[in-house]
């Protein structure tokens, strides 16, 4: 085995004035047994279910990093949660958010991104979704340039398929994924040159309580980077690829600093040159938007391209701007990439991203094919005017949700890009008028209605109940719903309440209305999927916490939070 004299590092314990070396780590390997962690205060501890395959995935190098990480960098989290408190605070006393004053000379500075990697110079087409062995393989090899494979918003985070989804991916790394359907014997497998991977890990505001440190949850943004990075980067580098993330809901660049440093530090530590791992940020945050370049700035030796993920940027425009009576949203049907808050916020990332060098992302299509033929062109005459518009704007790529809708993107992307160019970087919107804060947080006009708003309680519970049942990404009425599109759909009707909003049709959105539209909906619900279903089902559980979640005088942040308590593990 050739290993560079940098790979050999010693894992020291410490005893009274004593530091003796217990193992060596040689090329990221563990070489000998560490001492039992449980001997140590500062511990990691697996406090959930031995799962299959968990040995291998949590083994004793990838437990030493994860415990390495969560001593240097865990207990920051919290004061980064504390820091987006604040700042909400401020907001809800009455100052809009806006570009930072402090900052203003890296938005006006001269500097670029370190570069992009060969394999993720062009991403016309995306596809996401959750770290199912079927789903990774359909997903790689649908007609796409990447595979977003998603711990995040389109993952129930059981303990079980967390553990799944780290050893499906470490399989397809190496090419040998399998999967053969039990209920029809139809074997899936890797095509020839698929999709590039790339793993989005769970949020800050996530932990993973299955993994203690110091008898605490740990970050499951660490958990979930650690694993991936540790099991896939040899095999990723080898065949001329990385370990490439994405990173959800940042709301600052002191949070992007973070990720900088726990980068750095991993790279230092398996003596990887810097900006080898490489990252792309969804701007899903209304805070975030203002501070893009910031972003940008602090992770530019590893940054490649923001994207805007618009569901979750819907739902933190509500949330962030909850006291304010002049921005309440419509309907969510009629919140579409063409309003103008959304429409400047497209704009902008466009212009910010190719100023310095990296990609623009566009967002997802939610839309599923329809067996309906009639039904199934007019999907894809609004992916199409979706995509289209995302294209017109500069975006180097978009999203989707199913295989089906792939070549419809494709196509769109490929008459924008065309073939002799990999990307959109050369549009520069240079021209464009400076994008202002008043643009960003523009009111958005269209009627609340009495069937938008019992559509979005059917959504919502629908989401929850198969949430808390292990699976996070649901077709519901032809679009496939994650958690930040029944995000959308809570917390539009908790904002109708807080701020006493009338439907249409004249009724008062009350607590009693939204109680009476849910008892009524989930009959319909039952109606819907069947009594059987619904009996063996969580439906009550589901429809229990949508209304403590919608009736409760303070906004809960997110409606995994509490979910996390009732999912199945």
């Amino acid at each position: 085995m050739d290993i560079s004299i940098c790979e050999i590092k010693p894992v020291y314990r410490q005893s009274g004035n004593n530091v003796q070396p217990i193992t060596w780590i040689i090329g990221g390997e563990m070489m000998e047994p560490v001492l039992n962690r449980l001997e140590t205060e500062d511990a990691i501890q697996i406090v959930g279910s031995t799962q299959s395959g968990q040995e291998s995935v949590l083994n004793e190098g990838a437990l030493t990093l994860l415990e390495v990480l969560c001593r240097e960098f865990g207990s920051q989290v919290p004061e980064l949660l504390a820091k987006r408190r604040a700042k909400q605070q401020r907001i809800e006393s009455g100052q809009l958010p806006d570009f930072l004053p402090e900052t203003r000379a890296i938005r006006e500075g001269e500097w670029q991104i370190r570069g992009i990697p060969h394999d993720l110079q062009d991403r016309r087409v995306e596809i996401t979704g959750p770290v199912d062995r079927k789903m990774i393989i359909n997903a790689l090899n649908a007609n796409v340039k990447v595979f977003m494979a998603d711990f995040e918003d389109s993952l129930s985070p059981s303990w079980q398929k967390v553990i799944e989804g780290q050893l499906n991916l470490r399989d397809a790394v190496r090419g040998d994924i399998q999967y053969t359907a039990p209920e029809t014997g139809k074997h899936y497998a890797l095509n020839d040159n698929p999709a590039v991977l790339i793993c989005r890990v769970r949020g800050l505001h996530l932990i993973e309580k299955h993994v203690e440190f110091n008898g605490q949850g740990i970050p499951a943004a660490l958990f979930d980077f650690c694993l991936y990075f540790y099991h896939n980067y040899r095999q990723l580098l080898a065949k001329g690829s990385g370990p490439y993330f994405y990173i959800p809901k940042l709301e600052s660049h002191i949070e992007a600093r973070w990720w900088a440093k726990v980068f750095a530090f991993v790279e230092e530590r398996f003596c990887l040159a810097p900006g080898t791992i490489k990252c792309t940020c969804l701007i899903e945050t209304l805070p975030a938007v203002f501070e893009m370049e910031e972003i940008l700035y602090e992770l530019r030796s590893n940054i490649v391209a923001l994207n805007c993920g618009r569901w979750d940027y819907i739902f933190s425009y509500i949330k962030t701007l909850k006291s304010y009576s002049d921005r309440i949203l419509p309907d969510r049907q009629a919140v579409t990439m063409d309003k103008p808050f959304l429409s400047a916020y497209s704009r902008l990332l466009v212009k910010t991203c190719h100023k310095r060098g990296a990609l623009a992302m566009g967002g997802m299509a939610a839309f599923i094919p329809a067996k309906d033929p009639e039904q199934n062109a007019a999907v894809l005459a609004k992916v199409r005017g979706d995509k289209e518009l995302e294209a017109r704007n500069g975006h180097d790529g978009t999203w989707v949700a199913h295989p089906g809708l792939a070549d419809t993107a494709m196509a769109i992307f490929n008459d924008y890009i065309g073939e002799e160019n990999q990307n959109q970087l050369h549009i520069t919107r240079d021209v464009d008028a400076p994008i202002l804060a008043s643009e960003l947080l523009a009111p958005c006009e269209g009627e609340r209605t009495e069937a938008g708003m019992r559509l979005n309680i059917r959504i919502a519970l629908q989401y929850i109940e198969a949430w808390i049942q292990g699976n996070g990404c649901v077709p519901i009425y032809g679009l496939m719903e994650d958690a930040a599109t029944a995000e959308i759909s809570r917390t539009s009707i908790w904002q109708w309440i807080q701020h006493e909003q009338k439907l249409s049709n004249g009724k008062l959105v009350t607590k009693e209305l939204f109680r009476d539209m849910l008892a009524e909906e989930l009959a319909n619900v039952e109606s819907e999927v069947g009594s059987e279903r619904f009996t063996q089902g969580r439906y009550t559980q589901a429809a229990t916490l949508l209304e403590e979640i919608t009736t409760s005088d303070e906004l809960v942040d997110f409606l995994t939070l509490p979910g996390y308590q009732l999912l199945i593990q």
